[in-house]
């Protein structure tokens, strides 16, 4: 089933009102007499406005799908600053000065828990197993979210549904969309490398494993809108590790494998490609300065699996470990959460930085493997070098 083009889109719109199920686009204007001036509050009735506990949040009520963004900022103030996010905090513009660029153009998949109607007597379920901390949030609401970041004013939004082909993230929190700043993963990170010509839908969630994102029906979600021609970026590693987790522990040798040989298999059945990914390294030095490794014989599976099935490989793990190491055991805290207490989840520099390194990964993989997605890459996704990695450009949040 199609869900990311028109006919899917109209259906939907067909059940709010006839002046809805009419647009091909919705436009709002901020300025003076325009139909969002003022700052208006969302409205269900509308369908549209800020959100009430976060004033630098627009949201419009859509179905699931790929949407085309166009923002129009207005360049009076000579060194305004903005970034732009949505849904759940995903990077969708670094730092930019709107004088430069007052026009802004980006690619934003939003999805609902939903699952198909079942036949009957089917097993299964009809809606995502959703963890507490998701019900309610941006990233499972029946809204397109939209935040400015900075001292930039918005005079026009433009949103139109657009039938891209779609990369989509499988994984746990160093890759999901982690939703209080300045905590950061690389998938929250990524949409910025890549062109308005193709999607980003990060379904990772903290806490999955192999097992846990398939009994969670997430799996599932993520194949129920998958075509041909679309990629998914397989990482899991940290929790499938933990023997302490009984009910989804898998041993690297045997099980770990197996159900990386599935997701690839039900990815290849849908005529997409799957791209397997090695989990970042934790941040644990020893006393000459180098990480110590953590992750066992996981990474080793993951290198066995993509060269016995063909399928192409991004290796975070030692690009992850070079990183720390080029910061050294006084600086690498800096890329890490809660003020660098925290040894395996990012902040927002960290997180920035792995994904130009799942970057690094795909334009140094084996291209007859990828599909072409490395031809989606932007020539300029606003980075420099710093530390000897690539990062995209950020500013101190709000």
């Amino acid at each position: 089933m199609n869900t990311r083009g028109p006919t899917a889109f109209f259906g939907c719109c067909l059940l709010w009102t006839p002046a809805f199920a009419e647009q091909t686009a919705w436009e709002f204007d901020f300025s003076g007499a325009g139909n969002a001036a003022g700052h208006p509050l969302y409205d269900t009735t509308l369908g549209f406005g800020f959100e009430p506990d976060a004033p630098s949040k627009f949201s419009v009520r859509l179905p699931e799908g790929n949407y085309r963004v166009t923002m129009q900022f207005n360049s009076s103030r000579k060194r305004a600053h903005a970034r732009v996010f949505a849904e759940q905090r995903r990077l969708m513009r670094p730092d930019f000065i709107v004088r430069d660029s007052p026009r802004q153009e980006f690619i934003v998949n939003i999805r609902a828990a939903s699952l198909a109607p079942l036949p009957a007597n089917a097993p299964g379920g009809t809606k995502v197993a959703l963890k507490p901390r998701e019900i309610g949030s941006p990233t499972w609401d029946d809204k397109l979210t939209v935040e400015i970041v900075g001292d930039a004013a918005l005079r026009t939004l433009k949103v139109a549904p657009v039938d891209l082909p779609t990369l989509y993230l499988a994984g746990d929190s160093t890759v999901t969309d982690q939703g209080t700043a300045p905590s950061a993963s690389w998938g929250q990170m990524l949409p910025p490398w890549f062109a308005p010509d193709i999607a980003i839908a990060n379904h990772a969630e903290s806490g999955e494993t192999l097992k846990s994102f398939v009994t969670e029906l997430r799996l599932d979600k993520l194949l129920s809108t998958l075509e041909a021609g679309d990629w998914v970026m397989i990482q899991f590693g940290h929790n499938d590790q933990k023997v302490q987790w009984p009910q989804t522990y898998a041993e690297a040798a045997t099980t770990y494998r197996a159900w990386l040989r599935t997701y690839i298999a039900e990815v290849r059945r849908r005529g997409a490609t799957p791209i397997l990914v090695t989990s970042p390294e934790r941040r644990n030095f020893d006393e000459a300065g180098r990480i110590v490794p953590t992750l066992g014989d996981y990474p080793d599976a993951v290198r066995a699996v993509a060269r016995e099935e063909r399928v192409a490989l991004i290796d975070l793990t030692p690009a992850s470990v070079r990183f720390y190491e080029t910061l050294g055991p006084d600086e690498a805290p800096r890329a890490f959460a809660d003020e660098g207490r925290d040894k395996t989840h990012h902040n927002e520099f960290g997180a920035a930085s792995l994904a130009g390194l799942v970057v690094e990964g795909l334009r140094a993989a084996d291209h007859s493997l990828t599909a072409g997605l490395e031809t989606h890459l932007t020539p300029d996704p606003g980075v420099r070098m710093t530390a000897g990695v690539r990062v995209v450009v950020l500013r101190e949040g709000k």
